[in-house]
């Protein structure tokens, strides 16, 4: 203090007692003033930095995916605010899908003929591959196209590469399976003298009023894929649905197939089931037509127009297809278990017919049929189906979009090939996954990566029996085996109005949380999901309870959530029947209310599916949609959205139809050690539920402590930084570094090893994670189903006897229902249990 202090008014008092100084303060330089601030400064940031170092040590030999989830939830965003994921990313890619671009890219695909292994299959590979690169920003300044042949060194590189990819990839893999194509063909019914009486039209005939169907009518001859090439002469007799209980009901009526033609209609089983069963019972050959009363009320007999006037079935309309004996093996008939590369050993498989057949129109039919009204033998007919077969290379498109664990990888596909222009099968399903496409690339853009590595699949080969997937499925079946946790299939996204909802009970409540989600198509006040109730709203009085019952048996087979079970017939098959990885498959199908859909048909054109199957397109955006949100959530969220206490609720479901099945037959078999199985299943089931939800919560809770901690941190820095601006500028150093810099600064502070806590947390959450993926994998037996080893899934496989349609436990239900063996159906019982108390030691924790 000094004297100024106690100075005193000279008009209070007259005199002051002078104060004695005792200390007088040197005089402090603004210079050391501040370096005190400094070093004070100084303390304290090394404070902050020690007590945000605190409990982080560091941790060498985690696994890759520890900090794959980390990076993934602790990761900022490049400039401001956070990464884009969870609700904000869903969102984003909900308003992406768009009616206008679907119609554009609709137009494009379904403009001409793309039969697997043609010149125009080729063409659209090349566009498919054009459209990944440019949506997942991938580097196109190369002007080769990245083409591999199967077996390759770079075809093996690109698959096993995925898991370590850290920038989105797009590549063509090239296979090489036997196919066969069209030469002549010819269909006549005989005289007495042996001569032609009458010979058939076997190509479609189209109009101008239908352009694409016009110009493409004799692109594609009428015929069937993987069909036995050669002729046969044979009386005619009729089979109706050339189902094995039709076929079981003529012989027991004392008809005998040898040397005869067989005469059956589309719908019941698969087309090449009905040439199966034939061949069998010794027939010559068979054909295949399809009937307007399977069309339901929308027929000329109830008023409508055939189509391209109207909505009815086109008289001409033939559909083509393969033969394949689908529920032996799909794939390339020649490889059976093993990848088709140009230089594969070939076999002689026995998926192949060994009988020709051809696909014949109602018109066609119709003449056939008036000559055997009086009996099941008609006159004689003489067939010819001369085909070209060789080995043709076919094309799967593949593009990757990295994740942050990229040891789990979540697949989306659909197939490419078509008949002849396919608008619906398979374009309708191409046209929404280009869709799904264009919105993560829009995520891409906004800085979005998911959390498990996204594999976009365009499969080939389809048609002819699932050859692209299934020979990619047999090539890479380790690193399936290793890294896909789900698959996620379209095939045809629109070609009538009700919403088909198939896949496993793993992901049933992932696929109804979803669709209810997502608008209605064409009604404002419901869901998707709603719409599995629709059914056209073309009327009339003509139908057939027969046709009735066989639409209202589909429904039926739905679970408890809605979600009906998957057999074959599209490429989820090699992913769920040969490997175990859950599966889902949506779309949009024909009802008998509907416009009639020309399966297969150069009326499945881009005309009638802008004038009478998805007009405006609303329903393929829908599915767009309803995929995309699928696979954001498989592929993003912290758990893996599986049910697994649904799944063994929905198993003892199955064993007890094969309880019904055994009591209705009066077979003595004991199926209660497998029920006790199941039932110790959905408690073990319960327990891995209880963990999911702990594991989960724990992490966010020590994400939610860390994400507090941080922004304390960060402003502390803040303030840190600004006084060491200031000081610099003391110092007479005027510059300070830049905002991004200093932000740049912070995340390399944040992206230091992780605490103790969390790496435990995120362990348990992975442990989790590999039990759920097990669930699944563990239907699968190495010896696979009796007869067909290919489908080694003993939960569920396509019907023996039906091809598309799912069989639940079909191990023991075949041997009640087609063996009749009780003893076989114990010994499958007996199978299935051993790998479910496998699967009981698996998930527990």
């Amino acid at each position: 203090m000094d004297e100024k202090s106690f100075h005193v008014d000279d008009t209070s008092v007259q005199w002051a007692i002078p104060v004695p100084v005792t200390h007088r303060p040197a005089v402090t330089s603004p210079y050391k003033k501040w370096g005190r601030r400094l070093a004070l400064l100084l303390t304290f940031m090394f404070t902050v930095h020690f007590l945000s170092d605190v409990k982080r040590p560091r941790h060498h030999g985690h696994e890759e995916q520890d900090y794959g989830m980390l990076n993934a939830l602790m990761r900022h965003a490049p400039k401001k605010g956070s990464v884009l994921r969870g609700k904000k990313a869903e969102q984003l890619f909900l308003s992406v899908p768009d009616t206008d671009s679907a119609i554009t890219t609709s137009r494009v695909y379904a403009d001409k003929p793309h039969m697997a292994g043609s010149e125009g299959d080729f063409d659209t590979a090349k566009y498919f591959l054009a459209h990944l690169q440019e949506e997942l920003q991938i580097d196109r300044s190369s002007s080769d196209i990245p083409l591999y042949s199967a077996g390759s060194r770079e075809s093996r590189e690109a698959t096993l590469s995925i898991s370590s990819l850290d920038e989105p990839k797009a590549w063509v893999d090239t296979y090489y399976p036997i196919l066969n194509s069209p030469l002549d063909r010819s269909l006549e019914i005989l005289g007495d003298d042996g001569n032609p009486v009458w010979s058939a039209q076997l190509e479609e005939v189209a109009d101008e009023t239908d352009p694409y169907a016009f110009k493409s009518a004799n692109a594609v001859p009428t015929w069937h894929g993987i069909s036995r090439g050669g002729q046969a002469e044979g009386k005619l007799i009729n089979a109706h649905y050339g189902r094995k209980q039709d076929f079981d009901a003529l012989v027991e009526a004392g008809v005998d197939f040898s040397g005869k033609i067989v005469l059956t209609r589309y719908g019941g089983n698969f087309r090449g089931l009905k040439v199966k069963r034939a061949q069998e019972l010794g027939a010559a050959a068979v054909l295949v037509y399809s009937d307007p009363h399977d069309d339901g009320t929308v027929t000329i007999e109830n008023g409508y127009v055939p189509y391209p006037h109207g909505p009815a079935r086109n008289p001409t309309s033939v559909q083509r297809g393969s033969v394949q004996f689908l529920s032996l093996y799909p794939g390339d008939p020649s490889t059976p278990g093993y990848p088709s590369y140009e230089n594969s050993t070939r076999v002689e498989g026995g998926s192949k017919p060994t009988i020709p057949s051809l696909p014949i129109s109602w018109a066609n039919a119709e003449v056939l049929l008036k000559h055997l009204e009086d009996s099941h033998e008609g006159p004689t007919v003489r067939l010819v189906n001369n085909v070209d077969e060789k080995v043709t290379p076919i094309w799967n498109v593949m593009g990757v979009i990295p994740g942050h664990v990229k040891s789990e990888v979540v697949v989306i596909g659909a197939h490419r090939d078509a008949w002849v222009t396919g608008a619906s099968d398979p374009i309708s399903g191409t046209v929404s996954l280009s869709e799904v496409i264009r919105g993560f690339g829009v995520l891409l853009k906004k800085g979005w990566k998911p959390l498990r590595t996204i594999l976009i699949t365009s499969w080939d080969g389809e048609e002819f029996g699932l050859i692209g997937s299934t020979e990619w499925g047999e090539d890479f079946s380790e690193w399936i085996k290793n890294h896909v946790v789900a698959y996620v299939n379209m095939d045809t996204s629109a070609s009538g109005s009700r919403f088909k909802a198939s896949g496993s009970p793993l992901l049933a409540h992932l696929f109804r949380e979803t669709a209810e989600q997502i608008p209605h198509p064409t009604s404002e006040e419901r869901s998707l999901w709603d719409a599995r109730g629709d059914s056209g709203t073309l009327f009339g009085g003509h139908t057939t309870a027969e046709i009735a019952a066989m639409h209202k048996n589909k429904r039926l087979t739905a679970d408890s959530i809605g979600v009906s079970p998957l057999g074959s017939g599209s490429d989820y098959t090699v992913f769920l029947q040969y490997h175990g990885v859950p599966s889902t498959d949506n779309g949009f199908t024909s009802t008998l209310h509907d416009p009639v859909y020309h399966y297969h048909s150069i009326f499945d054109s881009q005309y009638w599916q802008e004038l009478y199957g998805d007009p405006g397109f609303s329903r393929h955006v829908a599915i767009a949609k309803h995929t995309g949100l699928q696979v954001l959530r498989l592929s993003g969220d912290i758990i893996l959205p599986f049910n697994t206490t649904h799944y063994s609720i929905e198993l003892e479901s199955y064993l007890d139809k094969v309880a019904s099945i055994a009591a209705a037959g009066s077979y003595d078999v004991d199926l209660s050690p497998l029920r006790d199985s199941l039932h110790t299943l959905q408690s073990a089931s319960l327990e891995l539920d209880s963990a999911k939800t702990k594991a989960e919560h724990k992490l966010r809770k020590i994400l939610k402590q860390m994400k507090k901690k941080h922004v304390i941190c960060h402003k502390i820095r803040r303030k840190i930084h600004k006084a060491s601006c200031k000081l610099k500028k003391v110092f007479g150093k005027h510059q300070c570094e830049s905002k991004d810099k200093h932000e740049d600064m912070e995340r390399q502070h944040s992206h230091r090893p992780p605490s103790r806590h969390l790496v435990k947390a995120i362990q348990r959450v992975q442990a989790v994670n590999k039990r759920l993926i097990a669930f699944e994998r563990s239907f699968i037996s190495k010896d696979g189903i009796k007869d067909r080893e290919w489908y080694k899934h003993l939960g569920v496989a396509p019907g023996k006897w039906s091809g598309y349609g799912a069989t639940t436990f079909p191990g023991i239900t075949e041997a009640l229902t087609m063996d009749k063996n009780a003893t076989a159906a114990a010994y499958e019982a007996g199978r299935l249990k051993v790998l479910i108390d496998d699967l009981l030691d698996t998930i527990r924790l």
